[in-house]
């Protein structure tokens, strides 16, 4: 909560606190070193599977799934910064999975597919390929935190296919 010289700070209401929930991913975003990456770990990976391999979303299905999830990571990202006083906030990680689910769009389920779209997609938002850090800095509030991640998303998503183009015995 931001407050100005002599405020008494206030708690966070019930709201705040069910949005920092959501947006931290139920708290994963709070472990203390490299919160983006555990949390396509511990949810993103799991969810994936969820929609491609349990629920066998068509790939229509996945893009909407996709787009859904990139709105509303922006509201909470947006709230979850107003909550935290911060701009990209580690703590608040709900931004790590479009980017993460995107990198695997209208590829087959492989685990190597997987581990790949992991590794790579995590590089890539970590290193702020352009236009993602322009992304980041120049647009408002959640926009920002999760578009720079759909960045990292749609180059890995590039990448995976053309790779798998290329060489796809060796993704099997």
């Amino acid at each position: 909560m931001k407050s100005t010289p002599g405020d008494i700070p206030r708690p966070p209401s019930a709201r705040d606190r069910l949005l920092l929930f959501i947006g931290s991913l139920a708290y994963v975003g709070f472990v203390p070193i490299a919160s983006g990456t555990v949390a396509v770990a511990v949810v993103g990976i799991p969810l994936y599977l969820l929609l491609a391999v349990v629920l066998k979303l068509s790939v229509t299905g996945y893009v909407a799934f996709c787009i859904g999830l990139t709105l509303f990571a922006v509201w909470i990202a947006g709230h979850a910064d107003r909550i935290l006083n911060e701009k990209d906030s580690s703590r608040s990680v709900i931004d790590e999975l479009p980017g993460f689910l995107i990198a695997l769009i209208a590829l087959p389920v492989t685990w190597k597919l997987v581990v790949l779209a992991f590794f790579l997609e995590r590089a890539i938002d970590i290193a702020k390929v352009w236009p993602a850090n322009w992304i980041e800095r120049r647009w408002p509030g959640g926009w920002g935190v999760v578009m720079d991640d759909v960045m990292a998303g749609l180059y890995t998503l590039g990448i995976l296919h053309i790779a798998w183009w290329l060489v796809p015995t060796w993704l099997v």
